[in-house]
């Protein structure tokens, strides 16, 4: 794989992916600010050009209409220099996008381990947790975005024991040694 040969080292992107809890947005977000670069969530892209949440456009598009949007989102996003970008797993996995964005910069998959991920999910959903039905689209969920882990060329950062501060420093770290790479 010839990761990043065709963009300086100042001009690279960082991709984050993966799935740690539900203010992973947020918490990319501050890593961007970090490291002074501009922040791309290619999920709230797709979504304000349908003008419906991903699951939405899924169950009254089918997935075929989604792969268009997330193919073009990518197109888009491989296109940008020097940004922080968050995609999700799924989307990397589809076609070929996934070489394609780790041409731009590196791709770094955050992750935790499953009880982490459960003790956040149910802070954060409170009595929702509780039921089973959203407790399994959940697990469902993550295991999607964490099949990301296994391929060539894509970094992995355990958060378990980490607070979002030290999240954000670990980031940064393992950004700026690629940056050396």
């Amino acid at each position: 794989m010839a990761l990043n040969i065709l963009v300086a080292p100042q001009d690279r992107n960082l991709i984050l992916t993966g799935y740690t809890g539900p203010n992973q947005p947020a918490l990319a977000n501050l890593i961007a600010d970090r490291l002074k670069m501009p922040f791309i969530n290619v999920d709230a892209q797709i979504e304000a050009r349908a003008g419906l949440p991903i699951e939405e456009i899924r169950q009254m598009y089918g997935e075929t209409r989604l792969k268009t949007l997330e193919a073009q989102a990518i197109e888009e996003a491989a296109l940008r220099r020097s940004a922080l970008m968050q995609i999700n797993g799924r989307t990397l996995l589809n076609a070929n996008h996934l070489p394609r964005m780790q041409e731009t910069g590196p791709v770094i998959c955050l992750v935790a381990a499953l009880d982490a991920v459960l003790r956040r999910l149910h802070l954060t959903l409170g009595a929702r947790y509780h039921d089973p039905q959203e407790r399994a689209q959940a697990l469902g969920y993550l295991q999607r975005e964490w099949a990301i882990r296994k391929h060539a060329g894509v970094l992995e950062l355990d958060t378990t024991y980490l607070t979002p501060e030290a999240i954000i420093d670990a980031v940064v770290a393992r950004w700026r040694a690629t940056l050396l790479d």
